[in-house]
């Protein structure tokens, strides 16, 4: 369930410089620094790149955007509503039926800003290599086939594995498979897990997809009682990249203190996702809203506009503490067309309190 407007360039992947990718045979690898460097200090030079960081927008601009918002704000009758979401599935399957995995987009901002996903910024690298040469044989019989899975005698996918990552709203795999990719760390197993059927059955059949590292599974986030593969207190790492905004604002705190349950103390949760104002929002016409700052696209799936407040009670209610929350505020610009386009996104990091022993 991962933003399906990646084809549109809506999706948070779109950067002109492309990571470099570190080279694990050195120890010189390179990257391209954080967003936030590229600074527009002369209007005149706006079609110079193709993106600017840490646009800072007018009094105007704040309030043309809040006032194309309340120009639709009216929400669609309750039963239209009730439809949205009854056949939510079914929109997404028929989403990823139309575009299968043809608007894949490596998001080449991964690991520079999250670098928990990559192996030489591991949270734990050192105490689990030691470990990492039994996990990487333990796990080569795993099956892609998804059975009954018992968590009572730790059998489950993944469970020699020394550092687990779960990213939930998968996709066709525009997380998954750079972080199989790129991580090379044998004691490295992902779980990934999408909504749709279609989306998953996508990731399995991708040539790129390893049972022996990854297990895909489908899964309703907003289904706060449906059983995780895995028990709880397991992973390392949780992503949630442009999915939790497809979840009707109701259901977003039960999903998230689900998930919680799933870290590990001092386990991370990882977050991008849309901002309040984002060019999408303003882009809606009358008679998509939903409620407030919840829309519906043409193709029947849904969306919500974040503020960094709303995310901060969403995860601290969930009992995790903070430890990154900002907004991207980036001018894009298509020098082709002489075209800009003020992209919002949120960024969050929030950990789960380490326990502390009674002595």
């Amino acid at each position: 369930m991962a933003a399906p407007h990646a084809v549109d360039g809506v999706d948070g992947g779109s950067r002109e410089t492309e990571l470099i990718l570190p080279d694990s045979s050195s120890s010189g690898g390179e990257k391209r620094p954080q967003f936030g460097t590229r600074f527009l200090t002369d209007p005149r030079q706006v079609f110079q790149h193709n993106a600017w960081d840490n646009v800072e927008w007018t009094e105007e601009q704040e309030t043309a955007a809040k006032k194309k918002v309340l120009e639709n704000n009216q929400p669609l009758p309750q039963e239209k509503q009730d439809e949205y979401d009854t056949r939510a599935n079914e929109y997404w399957n028929d989403f990823y039926t139309v575009h299968e995995n043809r608007f894949f987009k490596d998001r080449h901002w991964l690991f520079t800003e999250f670098p928990e996903l990559a192996p030489q910024f591991s949270l734990k690298q050192e105490s689990h290599l030691e470990e990492s040469e039994a996990a990487s044989t333990g796990d080569q019989e795993q099956s892609q086939e998804v059975e009954p899975i018992s968590l009572s005698d730790g059998n489950f996918p993944g469970s020699t594995a020394t550092y687990r990552i779960l990213e939930v709203g998968c996709g066709v795999g525009n997380t998954v498979f750079p972080i199989l990719k790129t991580n090379n760390d044998p004691g490295l197993f992902v779980y990934c897990c999408d909504f749709s059927n279609t989306a998953v059955e996508l990731v399995k059949t991708n040539p790129e997809y390893d049972p022996g590292r990854c297990f895909a599974f489908v899964h309703d986030l907003s289904d706060v009682e449906a059983n995780y593969p895995i028990p709880d207190g397991s992973l390392d790492v949780l992503v949630l990249i442009f999915v939790l905004s497809a979840l009707h604002p109701n259901k977003m705190q039960g999903s998230i203190s689900r998930l919680a349950r799933l870290l590990k103390p001092g386990g991370v949760m990882l977050l991008r996702d849309y901002g309040r104002y984002d060019m999408a929002q303003l882009r809606f016409k009358k008679g998509r809203c939903l409620s407030e700052n919840f829309y519906v696209r043409g193709d029947g799936t849904r969306v919500y506009f974040f503020t960094q407040d709303e995310l901060h009670e969403l995860f601290t209610a969930a009992g995790l503490e903070k430890v990154q929350n900002l907004v991207d505020r980036r001018l894009q610009v298509n020098r082709g067309k002489q075209l800009t386009m003020y992209r919002v996104w949120i960024q969050c990091k929030y950990r789960k309190p380490a326990e502390t022993g009674c002595f």
